[in-house]
């Protein structure tokens, strides 16, 4: 059954606990926490080890498990914090995103060089390194992202396959999805209205108020046999009350499990 979670960025402004509580409510199997730098740290990297037994405990208590975190940058340093923490948490996934400008060769070649030596460190912790297209990076499309699979050897290197992306870099998700599902190993997952180039307000990114045919997406995750997370991951909630933020996690619930259901993914 693939697991369905929620990426704790969308509950900027409210503190873990809150933030999971929430997620729970909502009929969610798992979460994501956000470590992303300068915008929501739930996990702060640079103090995770004093944060460790509390984020331990609250997964125990609500029996929520941790499927993956967003650090974000592809900082080694940063890197190398995230996998020691993932490995002594229980966080199997690290994602990051590309960072580069698209279609200048130099940076392509140096994002995929920096994917490699560090997925290669993520092995001995028993974590997966992700990344994912994205808009104006040096991996922003299909061609760019089989560039980085073919290129990439680790076993630890996968694919985190978000299609308000590939959305909105022109492409159809369900279709680019099929192209790369063989190293997925994460999915963040979100709607979008229009060709962006943002993913528009954080309402208007619930599942089911967009443009991108999710029940395709779904079909396509399942018919490859992918079990892996699943991760809503919505930006720019913060100007949001908590009561606005629950609804965007629990309309997307709905119609994220109303899918898969349709298609024998659940």
């Amino acid at each position: 059954m693939i697991k369905l979670g929620v990426n704790t960025v969308l509950f900027a402004g409210q503190d873990l606990r809150t933030a999971m509580e929430i997620i729970k409510a909502s009929g969610y199997d798992a979460a994501e926490i956000s470590a992303l730098k300068g915008m929501v740290e739930h996990l702060d990297l640079d103090n995770w080890q004093a944060q460790k037994n509390d984020i331990k405990a609250l997964v125990e208590d609500l029996q929520l498990p941790l499927t993956a975190m967003e650090e974000g940058a592809l900082d080694e340093n940063r890197l190398m914090r995230a996998f020691e923490a993932g490995a002594e948490i229980g966080i199997p996934v690290v994602n990051v995103g590309p960072g580069g400008k698209s279609d200048v060769e130099e940076d392509i070649q140096h994002t995929i060089a920096m994917l490699a030596k560090m997925a290669e460190k993520a092995e001995p912790f028993g974590v997966s390194l992700c990344v994912k297209a994205h808009v104006n990076c040096a991996i922003y499309n299909t061609p760019s992202t089989l560039r980085a699979m073919a290129e990439i050897d680790s076993p630890a290197f996968g694919i985190d396959m978000d299609p308000s992306h590939v959305h909105r870099g022109g492409e159809v998700p369900a279709e680019a999805l099929k192209q790369v599902v063989s190293r997925v190993k994460h999915v963040h997952i979100r709607d979008c209205q229009g060709p962006g180039p943002t993913p528009g307000p954080a309402p208007l990114q619930a599942c089911g108020r967009g443009d991108i045919d999710l029940m395709a997406y779904c079909k396509v995750l399942v018919d490859a046999g992918y079990d892996g997370p699943v991760n809503l991951e919505v930006i720019g909630a913060g100007d949001l009350d908590l009561a606005h933020q629950a609804v965007i996690a629990a309309e997307s619930h709905g119609y994220l499990n109303a899918c898969l259901k349709a298609c024998g993914g659940r």
